[in-house]
């Protein structure tokens, strides 16, 4: 269908991963093809895959078969269309769910225009922030509320970027690589705390008054901040846990939970929400994206081509404190 052949990206063993071409299958009813041009790597998600960091037995361990194609959020132009879809057209920028890969042949309702001004390596944060938007809504926000983030990666960046738009009267980062403050200060931090979270409880209440907050916020993954998260909320808190760990055994409950009365919610990008699903939230988004009430700016810290893509999970594992989002570019 094309020349030279769509190409994706692979795992075949831990720790490789290779370009490989594949063939697009031909267009069905409702369908369209999508030309890449950005693909977004969840550093959280895709580094336990590559590495294998999860323990027999879990979800992980089912999910995780060779061949494996890695990705979910990708950014494109609209190449073919079938005769019955009229919501997009070709030419058309779109955002989509996807594996890194240069094209895909997608349902059209899955796919997402592109307001013009936002640039489609901004855009592609759809994805990302979809899934902290689970974490906010489980949250309950209420206005004048003190939120407090356990990390401050992509999904700690889109977190509290959702508490900002939510009218939270002030947000704590805590993240012990210093290097986020910056982007954290500038998408809506009050206060960045460059530490891991079971040391902060006396600089979390030095910044909220002397009180612990009533929203917890784990993005991070890690079995350890869990225990932490539990006793840094207030009394009758919510804590919400984001991350998915690849080890859930080593995530222990603490006396908190009892003796504060906490309320504790997992939630995952495969929950389906009342009223809340992939396209509502997505037009949510955008316009608080134009408004700049949700700032996209600076999150994309490396651009690698698809044949870079050894040194881009490299990259992703050296240097983790030093990346925030990794693009891989289609456009060639």
């Amino acid at each position: 269908m094309f020349t030279p052949p769509a190409q994706r990206l692979v795992f075949h063993a831990k720790q490789h991963v290779e370009v490989e071409s594949f063939e697009l299958p031909e267009l069905t009813d409702g369908e369209i093809c999508v030309k890449c041009q950005y693909s977004l790597m969840s550093t959280g998600t895709e580094n336990i895959v590559f590495n294998r960091l999860f323990d027999a037995g879990t979800h992980w361990d089912h999910w995780v078969q060779y061949p494996f194609y890695p990705g979910y959020a990708a950014a494109g132009i609209v190449e073919k269309v079938s005769p019955d879809v009229t919501t997009v057209s070709p030419g058309d920028r779109v955002v989509y769910r996807a594996g890194h890969s240069s094209h895909a042949v997608l349902k059209a309702a899955a796919c997402y225009p592109v307001p013009k001004g936002i640039p489609s390596e901004s855009a592609i944060w759809f994805a990302l922030a979809k899934i902290a938007f689970h974490g906010a809504h489980a949250a309950q926000y209420r206005l004048g509320d003190t939120v407090l983030i356990i990390g401050a990666g992509p999904i700690g960046q889109m977190s509290l970027r959702w508490a900002r738009a939510a009218g939270a009267l002030r947000i704590i980062v805590v993240d012990p690589v210093a290097e986020r403050s910056g982007i954290s200060t500038a998408g809506g931090a009050h206060t960045y705390l460059a530490s891991t979270a079971d040391l902060v409880r006396d600089d979390v209440l030095a910044a909220n008054d002397g009180q612990l907050p009533g929203v917890i916020i784990d993005s991070t993954g890690h079995p350890a901040a869990f225990a932490a998260a539990l006793n840094l909320a207030a009394q009758h808190g919510r804590v919400v846990i984001l991350g998915d760990t690849g080890q859930p055994a080593r995530q222990a409950l603490t006396c908190d939970v009892i003796m504060k009365g906490l309320s504790i919610t997992g939630v995952h990008d495969g929950h389906q929400l009342q009223g809340w699903n992939e396209g509502t939230m997505t037009a949510l988004f955008f316009p608080l994206v134009q408004d700049k009430r949700f700032s996209l700016e600076g999150l994309n810290s490396h651009i690698f081509t698809p044949a870079q893509c050894m040194e881009a999970y490299t990259t992703a594992n050296r240097d983790r404190g030093r990346t925030m989002g990794i693009l891989f570019d289609w456009n060639t």
